[in-house]
């Protein structure tokens, strides 16, 4: 039988700066682990609200909670974890930041895994959890379908996807014994560099199917996370400079797989995502971005583009064959989650598609190419609210030949919750063949849309073909948009504003009622 001295093995460290509405919880939830937990060590970066004065007074009734005070703040993440793998006593740690928790069982599952197979290092599942809707989005899931031991990253490049730090337990004996620490002071993305050299270190991995950390995603909040305040290109500079830095750590170790690995990587998670955002940028700031980018993606081997998914490979090329930024609404389309590629489709000299006819050293690769089902399909879709009932037009133009081949035969479309996700209304409607697109009309009931002061509703699309393939993909926002108010059953009277989201997805807001019209107002005067 296990004696409770030898259970009690982690030590918990957690963060925080100026967090004392969320701290308490973070620790709490620690604590909440029980017995294999031997100590939760706080480090307070300095705090200005209080957070550290919460911290002692937690800890006067808790014996296993130890509070570290910084004199200075760092201006980051990374030092008061390096404070707390210093001052860590427990043979194994995890990492959780103040304004995150640990579900139940999260350090039992892991401190089990890494003790039966021996390991450096055990993974479990990280979700984010967006507040307050309490919509949760499970983190890289492909990495941790089932419990898998990796005796080198080396053999799991993929392993390179998860640069979270907070969802692993590591060994303290390993990360002391290969100096294995964060980047100091102010450095964005710390966790980026901090994993590759965990990495680097070719440790023996475990990775398990448990769900083991919480993330929080408050978008809401006054002041954003370091690594959610994308606003400014500062921001982009500092993923670029975290990326390179990763990178060299790889190339030093002599590890060209996991090189590869994170290079494909960047292109698929950091590229994709900003470029949907390029069109709410200013001018100058897309300039910028443009700028930087080329330079960097100017060291990447032909092989490490070839290597991403093929959305984020052709992105990588336009932005490589341009010397401007272009493009923005296909690009930003082309990089949405799933892909949709907008005409023009045009071919180069050798009849082989590419990005367009001045822009032929951009080929598209893989991604014509792809299985029916997973065709990066344009689903354009015009909704006209109309006086009595709305109709929504929508057309499905050919891509090079493929849909064709394939046969479309008819769409089902999805009314969803913007904060669930959940499908509100479906219909199916039958594909009208025309010359190189299909097209279908539908009526729409919006009343039962709208509910509460503003709704806000996606319109999502699945493609069924002859051969019973589907292709799942948002709807392209194509016709008028703008604000109307048509009559109602309910309240007399509904706003009703059709618009395109950051990467050109037809989404809709519905405000009914004299209340709904006030809260459109509200918002609006807010956000000015």
């Amino acid at each position: 039988m296990v004696n409770a001295e030898q259970h009690s093995a982690v030590t918990v460290v957690v963060i925080g700066y100026n967090d004392a509405s969320h701290i308490a919880d973070a620790v709490r939830s620690a604590l909440a682990q029980g017995p294999a937990v031997a100590e939760v060590l706080a480090v307070d970066d300095c705090s200005a609200d209080g957070t550290g004065d919460l911290l002692d007074a937690l800890a006067a009734d808790e014996p296993r909670l130890r509070v570290l005070r910084r004199t200075s703040n760092s201006g980051g993440c990374g030092t008061p974890r390096n404070d707390g793998i210093a001052a860590a006593r427990g043979p194994y740690l995890m990492f959780l930041d103040s304004d995150d928790v640990l579900p139940p069982g999260a350090v039992d599952a892991l401190l089990a895994a890494a003790r039966e197979h021996r390991a450096d290092v055990a993974a479990g599942l990280a979700v984010r959890r967006e507040l307050p809707e309490g919509r949760d989005t499970p983190w890289r899931p492909e990495l941790y379908e089932r419990t898998e031991v990796v005796a080198r990253p080396a053999d799991r490049p993929r392993l390179a996807d998860d640069t979270l730090c907070v969802n692993k337990l590591y060994r303290t004996g390993f990360l002391r014994d290969h100096a294995i620490a964060f980047p100091d002071g102010r450095f964005v993305y710390e966790d980026f560099v901090f994993t590759a050299r965990v990495l680097a270190a070719a440790p023996r991995l475990v990775l398990v199917p448990d769900q083991v950390y919480v993330w929080h995603v408050r978008r809401g909040a006054k002041r954003l996370s370091i690594s959610l305040d994308r606003a400014g290109i500062d921001n982009w500079r500092s993923r670029i400079e975290a990326h390179s830095q990763v990178v060299a750590v790889h190339t030093e170790a002599g590890e060209p797989a996991l090189v590869r690995a994170a290079r494909a990587s960047f292109l698929d998670r950091s590229v994709r995502m900003y470029v949907r955002e390029l069109g709410g940028r200013s001018a100058q700031y897309r300039a910028e971005w443009w700028r930087l980018t080329r330079a960097y993606l100017a060291s990447f081997e032909a092989g490490d583009i070839a290597a991403a998914p093929a959305p984020a490979a052709v992105v990588a090329r336009v932005v490589l064959a341009a010397e401007a930024p272009r493009d923005l609404p296909r690009l930003a389309a082309l990089a949405a989650r799933p892909p949709r590629l907008l005409p023009p489709y045009a071919t180069g000299a050798d009849a082989a598609p590419v990005w367009s006819a001045d822009l032929p050293q951009a080929g598209l690769g893989d991604l014509v190419t792809a299985p029916a089902g997973e065709l990066p399909v344009a689903v354009e879709a015009a909704l006209d609210p109309g006086p009595l009932r709305a109709r929504l037009r929508l057309r499905l133009p050919d891509l090079y030949g493929r849909l064709a081949a394939a046969g479309p035969r008819e769409i089902e479309v999805r009314w969803c919750d913007r904060t669930t996700g959940r499908p509100l209304r479906t219909a199916t409607v039958a594909l009208t063949a025309r010359p190189d697109a299909w097209t279908a009309e539908l009526p729409v009931d919006l009343a039962p849309l709208a509910t509460g002061e503003l709704a806000v509703r996606d319109l999502r699309a699945t493609v069924v073909l002859a051969g019973g393939e589907r292709i799942d993909t948002a709807t392209q926002a194509a016709g008028a948009l703008g604000r109307t108010a048509v009559p109602s059953r309910r309240g007399g009277v509904l706003l009703v504003q059709p618009y395109a989201t950051a990467d050109g997805a037809l989404a809709l807001r519905l405000a009914p009622g004299l209340s709904g019209a006030l809260s459109v107002v509200r918002r609006r005067l807010g956000r000015r």
